[in-house]
C-alpha cells in the first residue's frame, strides 16, 4: 500500500513540472464562394493555354504558338516548331521583353525540361535553358522579387515517372542563373483537387499571391509561401469558366486573368476578384 501511495505521489509531481503542450498551428479556413466573370472570348485553337500582354493575347498549343491582336482578334504571328524537339510547351509568360515559356517531353519520361524565350512580336525562337531531369515536368515560369519561379508538374497515369506521383509536384525558386535556391510542396487540400494530374498553370497575382490552375476542374488555388516548412499555404479558391490548364495575369490591367476552355478552344478574359496593389 505504502509503494502504490509513493508511485501515486511520484507521477503527480512529474504532470506538475511536464512543460504545456504548445498550441497547434492553424492555417486559416479557405475562403470560398468567389467566382471569375468572363469578360471577353477570342476564337483560337488554344488547347495549352494562354498568354497575353499589352497589345496581344497568346494561344500556346503544344509545339505552335499564336499572336493575336487584343484588341480586333486577328491573328499577327505563328510559330511551328519540331515536334520531336518542342513536344509540350505549355505555357508561357511576358517576362523583361520576352516571351518566356515552359516546356517538357510530357507525357514522356523520364521527365526533361527546358524554359524557351522568344521575342514576343515575330515569335522567333531566341535560345534555350535546359533544366534537364529529376524533378518533374516544367509547367509555367515566372518572375518576381529578383528570381526565377518554375512548378514541376508530377502525375499519377499518364506522364507518371515513379515512383513519383501527383503529389510529388514542386515549386522552385532559381536565381538568375537557374541554380536551385528554395522549393515548396503543394498542400493536400489542392493535391486532392488536382490529381489524378497537376498544376497546368500559375503566375504570381496582383496581390502578391501565388495562384494555380488545375489540369481539368474550373477554379484557380490562392497560396502563399509559409512562415516556415516546406509546404504552400492554401488561404483562398476562386472559380472560373477556364476547366484549368495554363493562366496568365495582364499586367496591364490588374485583376485580369486569361485562360482557355478546351470545350471550343477559345481564348478567355475573366474578372478576378482580387485585391490589387
Amino acid at each position: 500500500m505504502l509503494l502504490e501511495m509513493i508511485t501515486a505521489i511520484a507521477l503527480q509531481a512529474s504532470a506538475a513540472q511536464a512543460p504545456a503542450k504548445a498550441p497547434e498551428l492553424r492555417i486559416p479556413p479557405v475562403a470560398t464562394g468567389k467566382k471569375a466573370e468572363t469578360i471577353r472570348r477570342y476564337q483560337t485553337t488554344a488547347n495549352q493555354g494562354a498568354t497575353v500582354g499589352p497589345n496581344d493575347v497568346y494561344a500556346i498549343r503544344n509545339f505552335e504558338i499564336i499572336r493575336f491582336d487584343k484588341k480586333t482578334g486577328e491573328e499577327k504571328a505563328r510559330w511551328l516548331g519540331d515536334k520531336a524537339r518542342f513536344p509540350h510547351i505549355n505555357s508561357c509568360a511576358l517576362i523583361q521583353k520576352e516571351l518566356v515559356c515552359g516546356s517538357s517531353n510530357f507525357p514522356g519520361t523520364p521527365h526533361v525540361s527546358s524554359v524557351e524565350f522568344f521575342d514576343p512580336t515575330s515569335l522567333a525562337h531566341k535560345r534555350s535553358v535546359s533544366l534537364g531531369l529529376g524533378t518533374g515536368s516544367l509547367t509555367w515560369v515566372d518572375r518576381k522579387d529578383g528570381a526565377w519561379w518554375a512548378l514541376f508538374a508530377n502525375y499519377d497515369n499518364d506522364g507518371k515517372e515513379a515512383p513519383r506521383d501527383h503529389t510529388w509536384t514542386t515549386l522552385v525558386k532559381f536565381d538568375d542563373q537557374w541554380r536551385r535556391l528554395e522549393a515548396w510542396g503543394l498542400p493536400k487540400s489542392v493535391l486532392e483537387r488536382m490529381s489524378p494530374m497537376s498544376a497546368s498553370g500559375g503566375g504570381w497575382g496582383p496581390d502578391g499571391r501565388l495562384y494555380l490552375s488545375g489540369h481539368d476542374r474550373p477554379e484557380i488555388y490562392a497560396l502563399v509561401i509559409p512562415p516556415g516548412g516546406g509546404v504552400l499555404d492554401h488561404v483562398e479558391t476562386i472559380e472560373m469558366e477556364a476547366e484549368g490548364q495554363a493562366i496568365d495575369w495582364d499586367e496591364s490591367q490588374p485583376g485580369m486573368l486569361y485562360g482557355i476552355t478546351r470545350r471550343t478552344r477559345e481564348i478567355l478574359a475573366m474578372k478576378v476578384p482580387v485585391p490589387t496593389k
